[in-house]
Order: C-alpha cells, then sequence, then structure tokens
C-alpha cells in the first residue's frame, strides 16, 4: 500500500496538530500556508486540561516544547481590583490531574512545526479550491496543484473551503465586541507583575468593567499575554491603539496601568470577536475534513476555541490511523463520517455556552454589570470547579469503526 498522503490547509494551532498527529502515524502531510512564514507576533493561549490530554495521544509535551510556568490561580477581579471568583491551581491539578498551561502561540506553533519533516511546510501557499471532493481530491493553492487521500481544513474562522462546500450556511455572527491583545516579552515586564512567569506568583486574571474587559496572563518564557475587549461597532478602529487602551483601562487597578504604558502599539493586534450563526450540518464533506475555528468557531469566552481544535486534530487522526484505500478495513469517507458523528455535538455545546457566557460578562449597564459581579461572587468555590468537569474532563477518544 502506498503512503497516504494529506494537505492541511492551514499552520495554525489545530492544522499543525492535526498534521503532527497523522506524521506519527504513518501518514505523508503537506501543510499549505497563507502566510510567506511563521508568524512571530500573536498572543498567548491557554492549554486547558482537556487540551493537554489530547495531546498526550500523539506523544507531544507542551511544557517542553513551550515553557512549564503555571499561574498560582486562575479568576475575575472587579475593575478595582477584589476579586469575583479564584480557582487555585492546585485545586484545578488536584480534579484534573494537570494544571492549565499557559504558553505563546508562536512557541507552541514553532515546537509543533519541528516535529514534522522539513519540506512539510509550505508557506505562501493559500488552498484555494478543492476539485473531487468525493474522489481523488486535488487540492488548488496559489502555489500549485497536489493530489492529496485527505484534506483537513484547519484555514480558519473566514475558511475559504467551509464556504466554498457549505454555501447555503448562514456564516459567521458579529458577537459585538473587539478584541486588542499583544505580549510583553519578560525583560519589559513591570516589576510588579514579573514575577509571574514563575509557577509561586501570581494569578491569571480577567478584569470586567461595564463591556470592557482585560486580561493578564503569565507565560511559560516569563513573558505576559495582555488581552482587553470592548463593546463597540463592528469594524471599529481607533486611530491611536494606546491613547484607546489607555482612555478604556488606564484607571482600573495594578498593575494594568503600568502595563498599558509599556506596550508597543505596533505590536498589538486588534481583531473582532465572531463565531458561528449556526453550528454546520457536519465536519466533513467527502475526503475533506473541517476542524478548530474552521468547522466551529467559537467566542474566546470559555478559553476553549484552541483547545477544541486540538481535540479535533487527535480525534480525526486516531480515526483515521487504519483508514485506507483498497484495503479490507475501513476506508476514508468511513473514518470521517465518524470523525463528525464524534466532534459536532461536543463542540457545538461549547459555541453556544461560550456565546451566552460573552453576553454574560459584556453587560454594559451599570445595574446589570452589579448583578453580574454579585452573581458570580455567590457562587461557591465547589460549584465553580464542577461546572468546568464536562470541558476539561470531556476529552475521550472514540472507538474506531468497524468494517462492515
Amino acid at each position: 500500500m502506498s503512503q497516504r498522503h494529506a494537505v492541511v490547509a492551514g499552520a495554525g494551532i489545530g492544522g499543525l496538530t492535526a498534521a503532527l498527529a497523522l506524521h506519527r502515524r504513518g501518514w505523508r502531510v503537506t501543510v499549505c500556508e497563507r502566510a510567506s512564514g511563521p508568524s512571530a507576533a500573536g498572543a498567548g493561549i491557554v492549554l486547558a486540561p482537556n487540551a493537554l490530554r489530547a495531546f498526550d495521544g500523539i506523544g507531544f509535551d507542551a511544557g517542553r516544547a513551550a515553557g512549564r510556568a503555571v499561574p498560582a490561580a486562575m479568576g475575575v477581579r472587579h475593575r478595582g481590583g477584589r476579586w469575583l471568583s479564584r480557582a487555585d491551581t492546585a485545586a484545578l491539578e488536584a480534579r484534573y490531574g494537570r494544571p492549565p498551561l499557559a504558553v505563546s502561540r508562536p512557541a507552541l506553533a514553532a515546537g509543533l512545526a519541528a516535529g514534522l519533516p522539513a519540506a512539510a511546510i509550505r508557506y505562501g501557499a493559500a488552498v484555494t479550491g478543492v476539485d473531487g471532493p468525493d474522489g481523488s481530491p486535488l487540492v488548488r493553492t496559489t502555489a500549485g496543484e497536489l493530489r492529496a487521500d485527505l484534506v483537513v481544513a484547519a484555514d480558519g474562522i473566514h475558511s475559504t473551503l467551509r464556504r466554498r462546500c457549505f454555501p447555503d450556511h448562514p456564516g459567521l455572527r458579529y458577537s459585538g465586541e473587539t478584541a486588542w491583545r499583544t505580549v510583553l516579552p519578560a525583560r519589559e515586564v513591570p516589576a510588579e507583575a514579573r514575577e509571574a512567569g514563575r509557577p509561586s506568583l501570581p494569578a491569571a486574571a480577567e478584569t470586567w468593567g461595564r463591556g470592557e474587559r482585560f486580561g493578564l496572563v503569565p507565560l511559560g518564557d516569563g513573558g505576559l499575554y495582555l488581552y482587553a475587549t470592548a463593546v463597540v461597532p463592528e469594524g471599529y478602529r481607533p486611530a491611536d491603539v494606546r491613547a484607546e487602551l489607555v482612555r478604556r483601562f488606564g484607571t482600573w487597578h495594578d498593575p494594568i496601568p503600568a502595563l498599558l504604558a509599556r506596550i508597543d502599539p505596533a505590536a498589538v493586534l486588534q481583531h473582532d470577536l465572531y463565531d458561528l450563526a449556526a453550528p454546520l450540518p457536519r465536519f466533513h464533506h467527502g475526503r475533506i475534513a473541517w476542524l478548530g475555528d474552521a468547522a466551529h468557531a467559537m467566542t474566546p469566552n470559555l478559553g476553549q476555541g484552541g483547545c477544541q481544535a486540538v481535540e479535533d486534530a487527535v480525534v480525526l487522526a486516531h480515526l483515521l490511523d487504519d483508514a485506507a484505500d483498497g484495503a479490507d478495513g475501513v476506508g476514508i469517507p468511513d473514518a470521517l463520517a465518524a470523525y463528525s458523528a464524534a466532534r459536532c455535538a461536543r463542540t457545538d455545546a461549547i459555541r453556544v455556552r461560550a456565546r451566552r457566557a460573552g453576553r454574560m460578562v459584556a453587560q454594559a449597564h451599570p445595574l446589570a454589570a452589579a448583578a453580574r459581579d454579585l452573581a458570580v461572587r455567590a457562587v461557591p468555590a465547589r460549584v465553580r470547579l464542577r461546572a468546568l468537569d464536562d470541558l476539561f474532563d470531556g476529552f475521550t477518544l472514540p472507538d474506531v469503526p468497524v468494517p462492515a
């Protein structure tokens, strides 16, 4: 039997995880990425226990690749500084077997890419279409054409392949919020926050205001991932990013003002927040499989977007392990149907839950925001932890289909 060939559209976390998982199962993989090279900019990502457990399934150590420092706690604060909720990392580790891990996205991507053959990733090669998805797919890219046994559509929230194969789907829904993201390298972190890169100090926190949020997450390399959101019209872009952030967050609790003073406006990314307006009917079409934002774009309110992409990739590779053409076993289309069956319900439930959480957090009216804060403070810690069980303990590898 000839070596199976998978073409992966997109070199994000989900696409690279899928490529690595398939490569380790004997597939030849080609990753086509529209960007001209690896991105050094960006942000952080919190790998929840479910994503770390999925990585275990393909033998990938995210901590070794991108750093192991763990915040002492994670929680939500009022803009004045008081805690509304807080979960100690030790409690999370005791309940779920490991604590969440906050890492740099570029470092994680580099770690995944390092496990692939040198020529596996083709930059400057955006996938524009797939001909013959039900037979022997011909993948069209801006750098040429490729034959494949499988196409993995990991081409992001604005997925070209999703639009082409599901033309009647309503597409994306604007959440009402925009987000700014940046990373402060360790050498630029103010003295009052520099200890955040060490396992014992201090907490990762999201601070809530009225229609605004500010997040601070210590990363494994000693830097800080910062993000902020605001309820604004779609497409809103301030002329002066620093002035905008200072205007919105400059009077909030320490160390937020000091952090704002040190950001590089040129290194701040801004993206409006979207999710899918409705679920896809399935995550496959012929020999194309969708994963991550291309399959189930969700708002970041639960911190599960990237984690679910990792789960998708590992489940997909698991179900494809023995699938091949011309064999007596399960064929690739059958394996992809099993993938849809395994992933659609879980990811859509999380997408809807993230949307509802976003509506609650984004309250802008003073009375509504005050009621929200009181409600969050009133929830006992054990109840808050139990509410995470289906997220953090929900990853499982499904049974591989049995040949007919």
